[in-house]
């Protein structure tokens, strides 16, 4: 049931997105978008925030909610928690734009942009017109889920970003998804939580891992809320990790975040 159910999700967010992508661009042509100031302005590079000697590796998430547990932190302030996330020590900010299934908008990563720190526009990309949109908001990252799209529509995917000066992640569920990573697809992430059962499973995500092509940089997505989880992805050769609702769902977001760096930090 977990199966038909999760796939369904995807399948229902998919559907939807397309539809919304087809009267987005009725209303603002790419020209409009090509248009906008944020368009023009340089792009920060996540692999080198990523590479950096002294690097936290944390992609810190902005979430409001999500389909499966509904609102985290409704009336979050995305001002307050992106510039504490940049302040104290986030590699990158994770902003979720999808406003249907996750309460975002284009409107928090824009406010999000005042930090100087690499932004990844996470959402469901199904179509280049919503990269062009990316960049137009101030976004330097994409994100493109391998279970929503095929090898080839990955590879026109990130090639449109790539040349639009954009970084991709490209993010794998599966093994038998291992056949999406190309030459675009520098960065790769790899979601622990199984989208059959929803269960974490790092062991999974470490053997996936290990079939990565190794000039490839690594990223480990959900479920960490560990320190312990962070220093054995480490040792398996990630450089970066997607923390989203763990920060999210603590009473205060930026003391919770400033612990775990601090702890990180002690730990090494």
């Amino acid at each position: 049931m977990a199966d038909d159910h999760t796939m369904n999700i995807l399948d229902e967010i998919v559907a939807y997105k397309k539809k919304e992508v087809d009267l987005r661009k009725a209303q603002m042509p790419v020209k409009s978008l090509e248009a906008r100031s944020a368009f023009s302005h340089p792009v920060r590079s996540l692999a080198a925030s990523l590479l950096k000697e002294d690097s936290t590796g944390i992609i810190a998430e902005f979430k409001r909610k999500s389909p499966s547990k509904g609102f985290i932190k409704q009336h979050a302030d995305v001002i307050q928690i992106t510039e504490a996330y940049t302040r104290l020590g986030a590699a990158c900010l994770s902003v979720l734009t999808d406003e249907h299934f996750f309460g975002g908008a284009d409107a928090d990563l824009m406010e999000a942009r005042k930090n100087e720190v690499p932004i990844l526009r996470k959402d469901f990309i199904v179509d280049a017109y919503q990269i062009f949109e990316a960049k137009s908001i101030g976004a330097d990252v994409i994100l493109l889920i391998a279970a929503c799209l095929s090898p080839l529509e990955v590879k026109h995917l990130a090639t449109v970003a790539k040349d639009l000066g954009l970084q991709t992640i490209l993010e794998l569920h599966a093994e038998e998804e291992l056949a999406h990573i190309c030459d675009a697809t520098p960065i790769v992430g790899i979601n622990n939580r199984d989208l059959k059962t929803f269960k974490v499973d790092i062991e999974r995500s470490l053997r996936m891992a290990a079939q990565i092509p190794a000039d490839k940089i690594k990223i480990a997505e959900s479920g960490i809320d560990k320190i312990e989880d962070i220093l054995l992805f480490r040792q398996n050769g990630f450089k970066g990790f997607l923390i989203g609702e763990y920060f999210m769902k603590q009473a205060d977001t930026p003391a919770a975040f400033e612990k775990f760096v601090n702890d990180l930090k002690a730990a090494q």
